[in-house]
């Protein structure tokens, strides 16, 4: 019986030493396998990156200007080209682009799907930049046409003519930027050598003509004008008429029976 108790209180003592044990190990920190504990998050600190600034655009040039070699058939004025140098005759409007007569011009040219050519005059150009938009839109081909309708400026210095084409098409850049202008038209046909010469140099052909209605006339009747370019017009013609600087409601009235003729009769093209 005594050896029994001694036994008991052993085992009792065993027990207690065991769940003290238990606990401690339960309150100290780390005391638990690296297998079982979570790691602790570790911050890593880094040095602030050094922006990169984009890469800066190269600049871009506007091309320089492919100078034209005259053609042998031409045959206007101080070398100007007077002809298409093809059987197709070529339709041309001056000194707009005018909100009063030019979208006549158009709508015109549209209901008889004919493309043409027009040549602008630069504060025109500024003033209508949403009819410069219709003529591109349609098809139709841009021609330098002076800046002020300057009669007298191929009697100008070089560098001042130069100035007057260079204004000239930047305003019709302004409105279109990737415009193609490869012809210039010396306001009243006063061509001279050197305004060709720079015009050449500009990479625009000196545009002159073979049929002239004078339909800018402000006497000259819509049927003078219609049997004019009827009776002259032939294979490689270029027509002058005006669709700005002035009334051009006979030029608008006869634009109709002319294309209806001269649709039947030949290739009407705009300008390449």
């Amino acid at each position: 019986m005594k050896r029994f108790v001694v036994v008991a209180v052993v085992v009792a003592l065993i027990v207690v030493a065991g769940v003290g044990g238990y606990l401690l190990l339960r309150e100290t920190p780390g005391a638990h396998s690296s297998a079982a504990s979570e790691p602790s998050p570790v911050t890593v600190t880094t040095a602030p990156a050094s922006p990169v600034p984009p890469p800066s655009p190269s600049p871009t040039e506007s091309p320089e200007p492919v100078a034209v070699v005259p053609d042998e058939s031409w045959s206007g004025p101080s070398g100007s080209m007077a002809v298409t140098g093809s059987d197709a005759v070529a339709l041309t409007f001056d000194d707009g682009p005018s909100p009063a007569w030019t979208p006549h011009v158009l709508n015109t040219l549209r209901d008889w799907q004919v493309k043409a050519t027009f040549c602008v005059v630069g504060t025109e150009v500024r003033a209508n930049p949403e009819l410069v938009k219709a003529i591109v839109a349609d098809g139709h081909t841009l021609c330098n046409h002076s800046w002020h309708h300057e009669t007298r400026l191929g009697h100008e210095s070089a560098t001042k003519i130069r100035r007057n084409l260079e204004r000239t098409n930047d305003a019709i850049r302004d409105i279109v930027p990737d415009a193609y202008i490869g012809y210039y038209r010396q306001p009243g046909g006063q061509w001279t050598e050197r305004v060709v010469r720079i015009a050449m140099e500009m990479g625009m052909v000196p545009l002159h003509w073979s049929v002239d209605p004078s339909d800018w006339d402000k006497s000259t009747r819509s049927s003078h004008i219609e049997r004019n370019v009827l009776g002259h017009t032939s294979a490689g013609s270029i027509i002058l008429m005006h669709d700005g600087g002035g009334d051009r409601r006979r030029t608008s009235d006869a634009l109709g029976p002319i294309l209806s003729e001269l649709t039947s009769r030949f290739r009407l093209i705009a300008l390449p």
